[in-house]
């Protein structure tokens, strides 16, 4: 008779857990960021490397994490900092230009973030790794 994850009780977050999505958090800020100024520099290349910059971070956060929490904590942060640097200034300054480049890192983006946080595996119950014979 085994549980599932749905009749586990709720449990908070170690200390150490919650540091490390935070600093998945502001590491996913720090890829947006960067992403969108490369994204911009080298069209087509640098559009396939910040975009495979963001999947390296979110799989590799969900590795980290051993679940789901890693990749979103990294495509939180990615969010927020594509978020505020396509808002202009008043003055009319802005990053992202409309082009179909920006365009593709923005809705490429959010794909690579929605796949990765589907793909990576969600928290197993701890005990065998392998499923017992009946």
């Amino acid at each position: 008779m085994s549980d599932s994850l749905l009749a586990q009780p709720l449990r908070p977050p170690s200390a150490g857990r919650a540091l490390l999505c935070l600093a998945l958090f502001l590491l996913g800020a720090l890829t947006g960021a960067a992403g969108a100024l490369v994204q911009s520099g080298w069209f087509p290349g640098g559009l396939l490397l910040a975009l495979a910059g963001e999947a390296g971070l979110l799989l590799g956060g969900a590795r980290l994490t051993r679940g789901r929490a890693g990749a979103v904590a990294g495509a939180g942060g990615w969010m927020l900092a594509v978020v505020l640097l396509t808002t202009s200034r008043p003055e009319g300054d802005f990053l992202f230009a409309a082009g179909a480049g920006s365009y593709l890192f923005l809705l490429g983006g959010m794909a690579v973030a929605v796949i990765c946080a589907t793909l990576s595996g969600g928290r197993q119950p701890d005990g065998a790794p392998v499923r017992l014979a009946k």
